[in-house]
């Protein structure tokens, strides 16, 4: 089987760790080649690094080696380097297929793909934005808040649940919309199917204001709203592949890497 390894560049680690690795999956009869030729692409970093090879090397199934810190997306602690290739090389493996979310100014150019999340934010500090919600073309509520997180299920243990939203497991066929810091005690996160369209629409805060909000696409900004401007927010018709390799278990990842104890109670 052909393997590709991606690093994180300003890692001397990550470098030094893929040379390493290279070689003893050479040793494993894995062949390796450059990531755009690989069926795998093992990627050496953090969870910042395995969304970067998402976007990178769309459609290749990748196994995330955590050099990093929190590492939900890179899964595989460093003791485990080893064993992982070994997998591999066994084909002690599957794909796991992970919801992609889109976001596109209606009739404006391209849509923006992400794995963790759409967020909406107001792009002044210190200055909540005026967010008109719409879910298939009915109203849901106006928002003023800090912005809004549009998380897929992988994405809910990222910036969604660190604003208060859910942990969806990855099969679950559902988006989550979370406000941040909104300023009404009842706004809550909601979650809905995923075949659901949302459509987030900026509006002034009256006369003589000139807030910009910026959208973002897994923390890349890649565009801002005007006022009256609407963001197109959808699941995507393509899928990121995660592998998942033999007796993964995505309870124990998460009560790993959450900090799930449990109750101390006997």
């Amino acid at each position: 089987m052909k393997v590709g390894f991606y690093a994180n560049g300003t890692k001397p680690s990550a470098r030094a760790a893929k040379r390493n690795l290279a070689a003893l999956a050479s040793d494993l009869g894995l062949a390796v080649v450059p990531p755009s030729r690989a069926e795998v692409v093992t990627v050496l970093g953090g969870d910042g690094t395995m969304l970067r090879a998402v976007h990178e090397f769309p459609g290749r199934p990748l196994l995330g080696l955590n050099l990093g810190g929190l590492g939900y997306l890179a899964s595989v602690g460093g003791g485990s380097f080893a064993k992982a290739l070994g997998a591999l090389a066994k084909g002690r493996w599957s794909v796991s297929e992970r919801t992609l979310v889109e976001v596109r100014k209606p009739s404006h150019g391209p849509s923006f793909p992400a794995l963790n999340e759409i967020a909406v934010r107001a792009g002044v500090s210190g200055h909540a934005a005026v967010l008109d919600v719409e879910s298939d073309g009915n109203a849901v509520t106006r928002f003023l808040a800090d912005g809004l997180v549009i998380a897929t299920p992988t994405g809910s243990t990222a910036y969604s649940l660190s604003a208060g939203g859910p942990v969806l497991v990855p099969e679950v066929p559902a988006l989550v919309l979370t406000p941040l810091n909104p300023h009404a005690l009842g706004s809550r996160p909601i979650v809905v199917p995923d075949s659901v369209r949302f459509a987030v629409t900026s509006r002034s805060r009256g006369a003589g204001a000139r807030e910009s909000v910026a959208v973002y696409a897994d923390g890349e900004h890649v565009f801002d709203l005007a006022a009256n401007e609407t963001a197109e927010i959808f699941k995507g018709d393509r899928t990121a592949k995660l592998v998942e390799l033999a007796g993964y278990d995505p309870y124990k990842v998460m009560s790993r890497k959450l900090g799930w104890k449990g109750s101390s109670v006997k």
